[in-house]
């Protein structure tokens, strides 16, 4: 089948959903109210909560819940065939994420900017929201681990990319001044600041001065690096040094001096790499050379293609995004549906073309068969195969294979760079949210919470050893990402439909998918935890079996608790906000 036509389905779909369903899940359940306060008018401090244009408001918030993960997992899962990806990209997002991502949002703003944990507290109770905080920190210590891992390889597979993902932000903190001292519009200078970007690739891909190779300083990959560890472990533990201090600044800065620019620029990023993407598609017109369905898979596709997807189709960090960082700068409730739901249907647009440029790389069936010959290999090679297939549909527009795969790999990075910021800053909110719940004032500073999240997620990624040898503790905890990351938006759709239900509305939009997902998912991670990284499978891996364990545990405990909520009867109706 054409590629072309694979598109042109995928964003019908997309178009229809947004138009009708979006619409229909606005006005008739959510119902949203041009003139209600939102949080960032009624706690307007400068720092976290700040009334936002909705276009500006939209590119920080699809910029921080895209990162490689809607990327790296579609391409994983073409193994089990395109066809199942498909499926699940396009109906996950239409009536999962879409309706899980607009909500949380939608649930944050009239709950004061609280992130989903917090709410737990108000519709489940104490014990929940004890347990989802638990969770939630779990799962974006995950989060941080599996970016700085992604960021670091591909900077070292790609040193072209480095200098214009630096360049980036001494122009985003420009721009932000800009924009917020002397009142410019950021349109402009961010179009320029991405033209510098990548006239900066064009140089650094022709030019190895240009490209910061820090494999080559260290001796080449025979080199020994420092204390012994060899040249590409130094050179991986010297971007996660650098990675961990940049997000330490990145995190604590208020939000329009760096994180709203850089994520402006970045969303005009998307719109130009998606342009390149998709012309690249329609004058190339490949063929879909990877099966339709595999038919011999050595892992099931049932549940695990759900949880591989992951992001491409619905993603719990969304949740968090919308209710820890996007509701605080919410200019008006009508503009929820658009930063929500499109912002879903951006993630879907990106599952999609990475489901593509996969599945359209190979010359033929038997050579994509034969390079993902396993599920644990298309586990290794998945994000590489996305770079170079990406740079093949850019090729299709006369540019050239090194510049296109120097600006897909920038594109990548900046994604998952604006993930990991955001991600630390979640982490310090739930430190600070857990200081406060247990009367340890400490952990409620700023400073002090940031420390634990970034010194924690740099002890996670660096300590385990694992098939790729030092440094792969984000090789080793994807699969946990996955699984965790749609329990997590399991839960949340579920506080969505008790929500909903409290307020006499029609919940069963919310209700559905969470079914789905809650049956989907704890069945994938039992499977995970028993079977294959228990003490008592042939591949025991102690990381995975406590982090898996832990979080399966909480989940069924919160579940249940949830589903008594969800069951009872109120005789008090909620707050006037609500």
């Amino acid at each position: 089948m054409s590629g072309i036509l694979v598109a042109l389905i995928g964003m019908v779909v997309f178009a229809l959903g947004y138009r009708y369903y979006s619409k229909f899940v606005a006005e008739k359940i959510y119902r949203l109210d041009p003139n209600y306060v939102t949080p960032a008018h009624r706690y307007n401090d400068g720092v976290d909560f700040v009334p936002t244009n909705k276009f500006v408001l939209w590119g920080h918030h699809f910029t921080s819940v895209a990162g490689a993960a809607p990327i790296l997992g579609p391409a994983i899962a073409v193994y089990w065939g395109w066809l199942p990806a498909f499926l699940w990209v396009i109906l996950g997002t239409v009536f999962a994420a879409g309706v899980h991502d607009f909500g949380t949002l939608a649930l944050s703003v009239r709950n004061k900017g609280q992130s989903v944990g917090t709410i737990a507290d108000k519709l489940v109770g104490n014990r929940a929201k004890i347990l989802f905080l638990f969770i939630i920190l779990i799962l974006v210590l995950m989060v941080n681990a599996v970016f700085a891992w992604v960021i670091s390889n591909l900077f070292i597979n790609y040193p072209a990319s480095v200098l214009p993902v630096f360049i980036q932000i001494p122009l985003a903190i420009w721009i932000g001044h800009a924009a917020y001292k002397r009142n410019m519009k950021m349109l402009i200078p961010s179009l320029i600041a991405l033209a510098v970007m990548y006239i900066t690739a064009i140089f650094a891909s022709r030019n190895e001065f240009l490209q910061i190779n820090l494999v080559q300083y260290m001796g080449g990959e025979d080199g020994s690096g420092l204390f012994g560890l060899g040249a590409v472990s130094t050179a991986f533990l010297i971007w996660i040094v650098i990675l961990m201090v940049y997000v330490y600044i990145a995190s604590t800065l208020p939000v329009w001096k760096l994180l709203q620019p850089r994520d402006f620029i970045n969303s005009h990023q998307l719109v130009v790499g998606m342009a390149i993407l998709y012309l690249g598609l329609l004058f190339l017109n490949p063929e879909m050379t990877a099966p339709l369905v595999n038919e011999n898979p050595d892992r099931n596709w049932l549940p695990l293609l759900f949880i591989t997807v992951a992001c491409g189709a619905i993603s719990g960090f969304h949740g968090l995004v919308s209710s820890g960082t996007t509701s605080k700068q919410l200019d008006k409730e009508t503009d929820a549906r658009f930063v929500g739901y499109f912002g879903a249907v951006g993630e879907g647009i990106l599952a999609l073309v990475s489901i593509i440029a996969v599945a359209t790389f190979f010359a033929n069936t038997d050579a994509f068969m034969a390079t993902y010959s396993s599920f644990t290999q298309a586990n290794a090679i998945g994000l590489g195969t996305f770079v170079e297939g990406a740079a093949q549909l850019a090729e299709g527009i006369a540019i050239p294979a090194d510049i296109a795969t120097t600006i897909v790999s920038i594109i990548v990075v900046s994604f998952a760079a604006t993930t990991l910021d955001t991600s630390v800053r979640l982490m310090r909110y739930i430190i600070a949210e857990l200081g406060m719940e247990y009367n340890v004032p400490a952990i409620t500073k700023k400073h002090v919470a940031t420390s634990i999240a970034v010194v924690s997620s740099a002890a996670l990624v660096l300590i385990p050893e694992g098939p790729n040898g030092f440094g792969s503790g984000g090789y080793l905890i994807w699969p946990l990402f996955g699984t965790a990351n749609q329990l997590l938006a399991g839960i949340s759709l579920m506080l969505i439909a008790i929500w909903l239900k409290r307020l006499g509305r029609n919940y069963a939009v919310a209700l559905i998918p969470m079914i789905f997902l809650m049956f989907m998912t704890l069945y994938a991670m039992f499977q995970q935890v028993i079977f294959e990284w228990s003490w008592f499978g042939s591949n025991s891996n102690t990381l995975l079996f406590v982090l898996g364990a832990i979080i399966f545990v909480f989940a069924v405990w919160i579940a249940l608790t949830a589903f008594s909520a969800l069951t009872k009867k109120y005789d008090e109706p909620l707050d006037k906000d609500n």
